[in-house]
């Protein structure tokens, strides 16, 4: 199946039919809240033992309380993990390499920068920095464990449709020239964890390993349209009757994370694949496999921005190229 199938999920009452995960572990870093925590919970639901792996112990303490009373059965755990700081990276992924297996690791996390040019604790741009560079970094470090398993994973990357919107600039990935602008470098960071996504799964087919790498993006996803959960921060709200005009376009982070548990549980989902809501514009709906820009899937964009992660990050991958 391609990637620019379109082909939806079985499902019911609007959301997808997640198969018995019984027995099955996932990995999802940013599980704390919005869409993270929605993937977490309906893992959990269907069988699954879920690791929240984020930064905020806190947090993570409130989404496990709001899992157990959500799916009483609920078997998770919180592991710390801060995209922006390679050390933590090497720790929770020394941590999560140990468990027994580790059927899809799902690289949710994410930022967007609101106040200026931010930066991490390594010096990175705070965008490119934690939603590309750290999670190459944890997926680099945890592959060998990944690939030395008895059972085939998965790794899900979060895409997004702003990806359609930028190009990468490889001679300025951390946005460091001319006039800093927030969304276009929220872009670019997820056009490059998008292109490594791909490439990913690119040398791993050539190395023929038992790993599959896969995309999904969760459309026009909001928290004001999804089930109230006590996790923090608390998810913002709106008033009933605003909510009709935000249904036109958008939908509730509870079906955003659709797509992502799809591409991790579903059994005809194949690597390299991109899934998303198949919906108008891939804005809302029931997910599905669904196109992406061919520049995401250049490898040659992708080579260089693969050095440059590794000449930045010190993560290598023993994969052919």
């Amino acid at each position: 199946m391609s990637g620019a199938d379109s082909r939806s999920v079985a499902s019911q009452g609007g959301a997808p039919v997640v198969p018995d995960l019984t027995g099955r572990t996932f990995v999802i870093t940013g599980g704390t809240g919005g869409l993270g925590y929605w993937a977490s919970e309906q893992l959990a639901a269907a069988g699954g033992t879920v690791v929240i792996a984020a930064r905020n112990a806190e947090r993570g303490a409130a989404a496990l309380r709001s899992l157990s009373a959500q799916v009483p059965a609920a078997d998770a755990r919180f592991v710390r993990l801060d995209l922006a700081d390679l050390s933590s990276i090497a720790d929770a992924a020394a941590e999560l390499s140990a468990l027994p297996r580790v059927d899809a690791l799902i690289a949710n996390a994410g930022v967007l920068a609101s106040h200026g040019r931010q930066t991490t604790a390594d010096g990175f741009e705070a965008m490119i920095g934690t939603n590309f560079l750290g999670h190459f970094a944890l997926i680099g470090r945890m592959l060998p464990a990944l690939l030395a398993q008895p059972t085939p994973g998965r790794i899900v990357h979060l895409g997004s449709i702003s990806h359609e919107f930028f190009r990468l600039d490889l001679d300025d990935l951390q946005s460091e020239a001319g006039r800093f602008r927030e969304f276009r470098t929220y872009g670019r960071s997820k056009l490059a964890v998008m292109t490594f996504g791909f490439e990913l799964d690119r040398r791993l087919r050539l190395a023929e390993a038992p790993v599959a790498s896969l995309v999904a993006h969760p459309g026009y996803s909001v928290d004001e349209l999804a089930p109230r959960r006590d996790i923090l921060p608390t998810p913002k709200s709106a008033p009933a009757l605003l909510r009709p005009g935000y249904r036109v376009i958008a939908q509730g982070k509870d079906a955003g994370a659709w797509p992502i548990v799809a591409a991790a549980t579903d059994a005809a989902a194949a690597g390299g694949q991109y899934w998303g809501p198949a919906g108008w514009r891939q804005l809302k709906g029931r997910p599905a496999v669904v196109g992406a820009k061919p520049y995401a899937r250049d490898p040659a964009i992708a080579r260089p921005l693969w050095a440059a992660a590794e000449h930045l990050t010190g993560a290598t991958y023993d994969l052919p190229d």
